[in-house]
């Protein structure tokens, strides 16, 4: 194994560090800048592949509580249900089943609230997830690309080195 290909030379190289002294991220890294391999799959991908069927439910309900579609829609039929049940049944000959202060309402978007809230809190919860799992692939490529530019770096000071060596060389004689 030459050192190029060696994490635990590389940690010392171009950080300066133990390479048990790194924690687990950098090492994966140095090990991967060492084998030459480029970084796993897409966070979003990660994600998705580790989610179970009530998270991706989870995030379709909070899509479709969250849109302007549901906002409307939901205005529509609650403006339905009150005209539904004012007065205005009474002229066809019916009594309304939840007249005003629509107290089955009330209990009905009660009950919405109360189960919708903690869909779209493990929707946010999943997507804090996800935003983490982002936060890491970032790290992990930024902190790639510097070891790679450090190596990069490096290598031009020894071929420069090496060149005016020659040059020297070639001028003494």
């Amino acid at each position: 194994m030459t050192q190029e290909s060696d994490p635990r030379h590389l940690a010392h190289d171009l950080l300066g560090r133990d390479f048990d002294d790194l924690g687990s991220d950098e090492q994966r890294v140095l090990r991967r800048v060492a084998s030459g391999t480029f970084t796993g799959s897409d966070a979003d991908e990660t994600a998705q592949a580790h989610a179970t069927r009530g998270e991706k439910l989870a995030d379709r309900v909070a899509a479709v509580g969250g849109s302007w579609g549901f906002i409307i829609a939901f205005a529509v039929v609650l403006f339905g249900w009150m005209i539904l049940n004012s007065r205005l049944l009474e002229f066809i000959g019916l009594s309304p089943f939840d007249g005003y202060p629509f107290i089955f309402l009330n209990l009905v978007l009660s009950m919405l609230a109360a189960v919708q809230a903690p869909i779209i809190l493990m929707s946010q919860n999943r997507q804090a997830a996800k935003d983490r799992i982002t936060a890491r692939h970032d790290y992990e490529v930024n902190l790639r690309t510097q070891l790679e530019i450090l190596r990069l770096s490096r290598k031009l000071d020894r071929f420069v080195t090496e060149v005016r060596a020659e040059r020297r060389d070639i001028g003494t004689r």
